[in-house]
C-alpha cells in the first residue's frame, strides 16, 4: 500500500513562509519548500553495487523494483548503471548506455516522479534526459575539468545534483585527506555554484547539493559532515543525503550490509533535523515512515526551539 504523505506544514508566519520558500525545477517537475522531504528510491542496473548488485541487472526487473519503489512512496527514482561503491572499476559509456536507456525509456511512461540518471559521463546524462529523465545526479561533478555536463542541464533545463567526491570510486578510499572537511565541501559548493551560475548558464532552481558521504571520505569525515549538515543550508539550494547501508555503518558498528538499514534511519532522521530535503535511500518504506514521524515531532508548537524546525503545526 502506498504511503499516504501528510500535509505540507507551514510556517506561522505567512510573510516569512513567501521569504523562506524555495523551488527546485527539474524540466516539467517542480517543489517548493518547506514541503515534506522527498524520498529518493535507488534502481542499480548493475552487476556489482554493493549492496544490490546484480539483483535487477535486467532492464524488466529494473523497471518492476522501480514501479514498487514508486508505490512504497519513492517521490524521485535514481537509475544507475555504473558502480560507485569504494574501489570500482569504471565501465565504458556503451555499456552504461545498454543498461541503463531501456530501463528508463520503459519507466517514463508509466511513473508521474522524476526519474535520476547517477553517472559521471555527459553522453550518458543526454541519452538519458532524451529517454525521459528530468534529473542528472553527477557524481562526479568535484572532478570535472570542464562544462560539458552543466551545459546539457542547462540546455535540457534539467534538475542538477552536484555531489561531492575526493577523487574517483576507484581510488577515492585509498587515503581521503581535508584538513577541515566541512569547511572544504562548503568552499566547493560555493565555487561549483558561482561556476554554474555565472559561467554554465545553470539557474540555481535547478540545482541540488550533496555531501558525498562515504566519496573520499572517512569515517570521521562522514560523521563530521553529519554533524555540520545544518551548515549547508546557507545556499538555500536543497540538501540531498545519502547514507544508505553504506560502509562508514561497518566502520563504526561492525554490521553487514543486510544489517544497516537501523542505522541508516538514524542518520536520515538526524539529517532530516539538520535541513535535508532529499533523502536517497535503498528501503524506501522504512525511510518514508521515519522521515515523516520526524516531520510530525518538529510540526508540533514544543519543536519551536529545535535546530531543523520545520514551522508551525499543520492543519488536520
Amino acid at each position: 500500500m502506498r504511503f499516504t504523505r501528510p500535509p505540507i506544514c507551514g510556517i506561522v508566519n505567512r510573510k516569512s513562509n513567501i521569504v523562506n520558500q524555495m523551488i527546485f525545477t527539474a524540466r516539467q517537475f517542480e517543489f517548493r519548500f518547506p514541503r515534506p522531504a522527498l524520498v529518493m528510491g535507488i534502481v542499480n542496473v548493475t552487476p556489482d553495487s554493493f549492496s544490490d548488485g546484480g539483483k535487477f541487472l535486467s532492464p524488466d526487473d529494473a523497471v518492476i523494483h522501480a514501479l514498487k519503489l514508486v508505490e512504497q512512496g519513492a517521490d524521485i527514482l535514481d537509475i544507475g548503471g555504473e558502480s560507485t561503491r569504494p574501489g570500482a572499476e569504471p565501465v565504458s559509456e556503451e555499456v552504461e548506455l545498454r543498461r541503463v536507456i531501456p530501463v528508463i525509456r520503459k519507466l517514463a511512461p508509466q511513473v508521474k516522479v522524476p526519474i535520476s540518471i547517477d553517472t559521471t559521463k555527459p553522453a550518458v546524462a543526454r541519452a538519458a534526459i532524451e529517454a525521459g529523465a528530468s534529473i542528472v545526479n553527477d557524481v562526479g561533478a568535484a572532478t570535472r575539468t570542464d562544462f560539458t555536463m552543466g551545459k546539457i542541464v542547462a540546455g535540457y533545463q534539467a534538475g542538477y545534483i552536484v555531489m561531492h567526491a575526493q577523487g574517483p570510486p576507484r581510488t577515492m578510499q585509498e587515503n581521503p585527506a581535508y584538513a577541515d572537511v566541512v569547511q572544504e565541501v562548503g568552499d566547493f559548493f560555493s565555487e561549483r555554484l558561482g561556476t554554474l551560475l555565472n559561467e554554465v548558464g545553470v539557474p540555481m532552481e535547478q540545482v541540488v547539493l550533496d555531501v558525498g558521504i562515504g566519496f573520499g571520505k572517512t569515517l570521521e569525515h562522514n560523521l563530521q559532515l553529519l554533524a555540520g549538515l545544518r551548515s549547508f543550508t546557507k545556499w538555500r539550494r536543497p540538501l540531498l543525503i545519502g547514507v544508505s547501508r553504506k560502509s562508514f555503518i561497518q566502520k563504526l558498528l561492525a554490521v553487514p550490509v543486510e544489517e544497516r538499514l537501523p542505522a541508516s534511519l538514524a542518520c536520515t532522521t538526524l539529517a532530516r533535523l539538520a535541513g535535508a530535503q532529499i533523502i536517497r535511500t535503498h528501503d524506501v518504506p522504512e525511510t518514508v515512515q521515519a522521515v515523516r514521524m520526524t516531520e510530525a515531532v518538529l510540526a508540533e508548537p514544543m519543536a519551536i526551539n529545535l535546530p531543523g524546525r520545520m514551522g508551525g503545526r499543520h492543519d488536520g
